[in-house]
């Protein structure tokens, strides 16, 4: 019964010297750098970089345009307040008088009115007078010209 049991114990020796060699060459090809997980996770790995490396550029460019961005916006409402100021200023101008003008009349006194009424609009207002509610001035900005008198009839 010994020498049974010695050769079942050997047989079982052999077999599991046998298991540990099938896995231990299927854990070398599993960890294999070129074709196994280790080379999947080395690629991985580079790629993460690569992506950081271009995030990290992607964010000084966009930082770097915003920045472009906000100096074109203080330019730009700078000269929009520039030009606001021309267009308030352009009543100052005196007209060109047109050459032969048969409607004289009705455009003169239409500047006559626009004129009174931005110069009434101009002048400072007296405190018993209310103020508007919401904050904004309540006068003329712009004068609006009429057209129809640089036309030819």
């Amino acid at each position: 019964m010994d020498l049974i049991a010695d050769i079942l114990l050997a047989a079982g020796a052999l077999g599991a010297g046998f298991y540990c060699l099938v896995l231990s060459r299927r854990l070398k090809r599993f960890n294999d750098l070129e074709k196994g997980v280790g080379g999947a996770v080395a690629v991985l790995s580079a790629q993460v970089d690569d992506l950081n490396k271009s995030l990290q550029s992607a964010q000084q460019i966009s930082d770097g345009s915003s920045k472009a961005l906000q100096q074109l916006t203080g330019r730009a409402e700078t000269v929009a307040q520039r030009l606001e100021l021309m267009m308030a200023s352009m009543h100052d101008i005196p007209e060109a008088a047109p050459q032969a003008q048969p409607q004289a009349q009705a455009p003169a006194a239409e500047d006559a009115a626009m004129a009174a009424a931005y110069e009434a609009e101009s002048q400072p207002q007296d405190a018993d007078q209310p103020q508007p509610e919401d904050g904004k001035p309540s006068g003329l900005m712009f004068v609006r010209h009429n057209r129809s008198q640089n036309r030819v009839a």
